[in-house]
Formats: C-alpha cells, sequence, structure tokens
C-alpha cells in the first residue's frame, strides 16, 4: 500500500476513489431530507422492507410507513405550526423510531436541526435553545419540564393529548392533504447545529450543511457497500442526538436499505437480549461497550449472528483490541476516526484483517479527505511517522461555530484547513494512529505525556477494569501524570502497586505520580473521558486538605 503522502506538498491523500455510483452530488439546490428520501428502496420492496425496530416493544416501521411519516410530519410543522425555511428546531429526546422522522421532517421543510443529550439539565438546555435561537422544541413528554424556562414552543413526541400540548403522532395521523412548497436550500445551507461534547473545554455548536451530510451519507453508502449486506441488522444504542448516531442511524443507514433494531439507552444486558433476538449482524460502539464485550464471562446469550463491531467515538487501547479478537474471533473489529466538525467519519478500516494487524491504528483516510501532520511547536508538516496536530480537509468539515468568530478562525485556517486537535501520525502504509488530545498532553519538567498512552498501559493490569489520567498541578514539575483508577470487583490493588506497574514500562518523565480510586471513570456518550470533571474533581480534592 502506497502511503498517500506527498513529499512535494507534504500533505497526505486517501487512496481510496470512489466509483461513479457513489460520486458526490454537485448539484447547487440539494438538501439532505430530500436526497435521502430518494435513496428509499424501490416501491415494491418499500412496502415490505423494515427500517426500524424498536427493541422495548418490537414496534416495527417500513420504509414505506416512515416516507409517509416524514412528509405527513413536515407538512404539519409547516402548515399547523409555521416552521419556515432557516428556523431552528430543538430536539430532545432519546432514541425512537420517530427521531429519524423527526430529523428529516424538520429538514424537509428547510429548517435547521439541533439536538440535545436528554441527561443534560433545565439550565444547559435553557442555554442551548437560547444560543441556538430555536423557533419551536420536539420533546420527549418526560423532558418538557427542561423547557418551561425558556419559554420556546413546544412539540411533544408522544403521549396522550390533554388539550394543552400538540402531539407528534397528530401530526403525522392528520387525513388532511397538506401540500408542502419546493425546498430550494441549497448544500452550502446550514441544516444542523450540533453542540460538541466539550471534553476539555466550553461546548460549542457546530454549523454542518447540507453539503456536509449528504457527502457523510454517500461516504457511509460507499462503505456499507464494502463490508455489509443489505439485509444486515444493525443495532443502535448510539445517542442520536450525537453527530455518530444522527449521521450514522437517524439518516445514513436509511440510504443503505439495512435494518436497524433501535435501543432508547444503552443496557448492557438489553444490549445482549437484542443480539440473540433479531440476530443482530452489525454493532457501531463505543470504547467502554466494547470493553464490557471483553469483560463479559456469560454464555447466556447467543451472539454467535454478530459480523462486525465498529468503535469510534474515541480511541480503542491495542490491549482491549487484541482480547475483543481473542474473545470473539468470529466477529470483525474495525476502529474509525471521526469528529462533530467533520460530521462524522474520517479514517475508516475496509478490512477486518487490516484492522487486526494494525489494533492501535483507525483506519486510512476516508474518500475525499487530505490531511497534514503538523508539530504543534514547530509548525512544520512531518512526514510518515512523524507526531503532530492532524490538519483535515473536505467536503463534511463544518461552516464553524455558531456565533463564535474567534473559535472558528482559530479551528480553521484561511485555506479551509481544520485543525483538529488530535495529535497523531501516519505510518509508512498511510494509516493513521490517534496518540492524544493536544490540549490534555501532560507538560511535565518539560516534557509532554500522553494520557492515552499511559491509560493504555493500565488497561493492561488485570485487576484494572477502567483508568483516566490526567494532569495534576505540581510546583516543581509543572504538572505530573495522575491516575484515577477503577478497581475490578474484589481487588485491593494500592496505589503504589499502580505505580510500579506503570513505572517498569515507560521512560522516568511518564511516570504515575499519584493515583486515587474511583467508582466510574466519568465519560461522554461518544466514550471520550470527561478529563474536564477529573481535574475539577482533583482540585476540590486539594482545595478540601487546605
Amino acid at each position: 500500500m502506497k502511503t498517500g503522502y506527498d513529499p512535494q506538498t507534504r500533505i497526505y491523500s486517501s487512496l481510496v476513489h470512489l466509483k461513479p455510483k457513489h460520486n458526490i452530488p454537485t448539484q447547487t439546490h440539494l438538501n439532505t431530507a430530500t436526497f435521502v428520501l430518494s435513496q428509499f428502496p424501490s416501491p415494491d420492496r418499500a412496502d415490505s422492507k423494515v427500517a426500524l425496530i424498536d427493541s422495548a416493544t418490537n414496534h416495527r416501521v417500513t420504509y414505506n410507513q416512515l416516507q409517509r411519516s416524514i412528509q405527513s410530519l413536515a407538512a404539519g410543522l409547516y402548515h399547523k405550526l409555521g416552521v419556515r425555511k432557516g428556523d431552528v428546531v430543538f430536539v430532545l429526546s432519546p432514541n425512537s423510531t420517530l427521531y429519524s422522522t423527526i430529523c428529516l421532517s424538520i429538514l424537509l421543510v428547510g429548517a435547521v436541526v439541533t439536538t440535545a443529550n436528554p441527561a443534560n439539565t433545565e439550565h444547559e438546555i435553557t442555554k442551548q435553545v437560547l444560543d441556538s435561537g430555536a423557533k419551536l422544541a420536539i420533546v420527549a413528554p418526560e423532558e418538557t419540564h427542561k423547557l418551561l424556562s425558556s419559554k420556546v414552543v413546544t412539540l411533544v413526541t408522544n403521549g396522550h393529548s390533554n388539550g394543552d400540548k400538540i402531539l407528534v403522532q397528530e401530526l403525522i395521523d392528520c387525513d388532511e392533504p397538506l401540500v408542502l412548497p419546493e425546498n430550494r436550500r441549497k448544500q452550502s445551507d446550514t441544516a444542523a447545529i450540533l453542540y460538541s461534547s466539550g471534553t476539555t473545554g466550553t461546548s460549542k455548536g457546530v454549523i454542518l450543511t447540507h453539503g456536509n451530510f449528504i457527502t457523510a451519507i454517500k461516504l457511509l453508502q460507499w462503505a456499507s457497500d464494502i463490508t455489509s449486506a443489505k439485509d444486515d441488522i444493525f443495532l443502535c444504542f448510539i445517542p442520536m442526538f450525537h453527530v455518530y448516531g444522527l449521521a450514522f442511524f437517524a439518516l445514513g443507514m436509511l440510504c443503505c436499505e439495512t435494518t436497524t433494531v433501535l435501543m432508547q439507552r444503552f443496557d448492557f444486558k438489553r444490549m445482549l437480549q437484542a443480539i440473540q433476538m433479531y440476530k443482530v449482524n452489525n454493532i457501531p460502539a463505543v470504547p467502554p461497550v466494547i470493553l464490557q464485550l471483553v469483560k463479559y464471562n456469560e454464555n447466556g446469550y447467543d451472539l454467535s449472528s454478530l459480523k462486525s463491531v465498529g468503535s469510534g467515538g474515541a480511541p480503542l487501547s491495542r490491549h482491549v483490541a487484541n482480547r475483543f479478537r481473542e474473545k470473539y474471533p468470529w466477529v470483525e473489529l474495525k476502529q474509525g476516526y471521526g469528529l462533530t466538525e467533520c460530521c462524522g467519519p474520517v479514517g475508516f478500516f475496509v478490512t477486518g484483517e487490516e484492522a487486526k494487524a494494525l489494533s492501535a491504528a483507525s483506519g486510512a483516510l476516508m474518500p475525499t479527505f487530505c490531511a497534514k501532520v503538523v508539530d504543534s511547536e514547530t509548525g512544520v508538516f512531518m512526514g510518515p511517522y512523524g507526531e503532530g496536530e492532524l490538519w483535515l480537509k473536505g467536503p463534511t468539515v463544518m461552516k464553524g461555530y455558531l456565533g463564535n468568530q474567534a473559535a472558528t478562525s482559530a479551528t480553521i485556517d484561511e485555506d479551509g484547513w481544520l485543525r483538529t486537535g488530535d495529535l497523531c501520525y501516519f505510518d509508512g502504509d498511510g494509516y493513521l494512529f490517534v496518540v492524544g488530545r493536544l490540549k490534555e498532553l501532560i507538560k511535565h519538567n518539560g516534557y509532554q505525556v500522553a494520557p492515552a498512552e499511559l491509560e493504555a498501559i493500565l488497561l493492561n493490569h488485570p485487576q484494572v477494569l477502567d483508568a483516566a489520567v490526567i494532569p495534576f498541578e505540581d510546583e516543581e514539575a509543572g504538572e505530573i501524570p495522575m491516575a484515577y483508577i477503577v478497581r475490578a470487583a474484589g481487588s485491593e490493588l494500592s496505589e503504589d502497586q499502580v505505580k510500579q506497574f506503570v513505572a517498569s514500562q515507560v521512560a522516568p518523565f511518564k511516570k504515575i505520580k499519584k493515583v486515587a480510586f474511583i467508582n466510574e471513570i466519568p465519560k461522554s456518550v461518544a466514550g471520550k473521558i470527561l478529563r474536564k470533571d477529573l481535574v475539577e474533581k482533583s482540585r476540590k480534592s486539594i482545595q478540601s486538605k487546605l
């Protein structure tokens, strides 16, 4: 395999070229919803082909039913609620068979989707509603109380009508023939505002265009044609409010004619039950789920239908990946790389054999992308095996951060290169290895220490269930590596034992200097460690001792 690296420009390019059927649409006036609906199965298949299944109720939605629901809800939003082109609609709901209908109907009207985590507090919800400028909120009934202070008009996803609220299902079931005006949205127009997880700083509204989503979906179609069949069953517990779940399940997989089994929220036992009941073949997952599967020791469920498990959202350690493959040798495990600012996937493995041979890699650049690796100290572009910040360019790169020109300029340069903030390198065959986050690097006596490297070592310890490493302020060294450890059940692992285990495998400046034991490592829905929470926890610990 070639590297994809040009020594003249010092730019890495994707080594994969799309076939004509996967070419990115070039027409100016094309919106995401119209494109997705155009990719649905033919009418003779759409009547019987199941698009979505609710794992809790076994409720099934065919592609034909889904299409009618999208068009009916869109007409209701336009005619009954006055939603117009460019209006922002706030969506607050767990995964459901209605989620795709809601998002696609908003886009079909020409409005803009902004989604939120149902676990967010009323304060966080109000802040996002105001920041995004939402005109309407579509909300699960159990979350309506979080919208009271924002005073935004609210549409409830389900429940019983009591006269003071409108239900999504009522609009879908409306028999009145309502016609939508033509949606003349451009590919360059805003389709969604997604708020980043803010694992190290303040959450920001990422502006994604119709062109971003259409390209991401075409790339997903390309990947699906290579790795799965149209009769495959996918399982979705990835939250649909996150770019991973939105681009992949709420929108993308509907263009691949597959069937998706939905879980309202992740529950390990219910995931196993769903795999067995529905003969699930594919699971896009996150590292914590992979780790749970590795540590699962019971044999009560039949998982033989599984063919492929993907890992994204956060780095997956080589140790956990290798243990997974030993335990489930019939399943292809493939790690990918993506980010909200790129509307989802960027790095991808075509085959499981490639992924197995390169356990720590996140695949090669997907078609349409090019990259630079830039030394953060000197600004020099790095060749193969040279570490630096990953810069990306491609048609899925965001428009910018909502109402934050300073953050946008700091992230996207004048030539359109997106600074990801991820420390990485490409090997001699063009595979991407993500080492850590630049902002998370621990500055110890002038050396830079990557927390992810130390976490991978800690997860190798048989008595460590989970681990996170953060910078801890130190007067002499500036910062020292501190480890938060979740011990395995029954373990009496001590601080000294942890320190010695790591010290035997790393250079002196990388040694763990402080250890704290914790019941659970805080993580985002994408599996990223919420280091800012642990940093705050360590600061409070210091203050309580003063």
